[in-house]
């Protein structure tokens, strides 16, 4: 999963700033993501620790 853009109406920011503000949003998005599904998968690995179940399983 990754967002890939977000576009911002030019009229709710300052129209100078509008690109980079869009690329700072979604690299953040990103990086939110990818904190997230580590998480997750930190958290699957330790509730099926003891289920004897092959690594990369889940």
């Amino acid at each position: 999963q990754e967002v890939l853009s977000i576009k911002i109406d030019p009229s709710v920011v300052d129209p100078a700033d509008i690109e980079m503000l869009q690329d700072l949003i979604s690299a953040a998005v990103n990086e939110a993501l990818r904190k997230a599904q580590e998480i997750m998968k930190d958290e699957m690995s330790r509730l099926t620790a003891g289920m004897g179940l092959p690594p990369g399983l889940i």
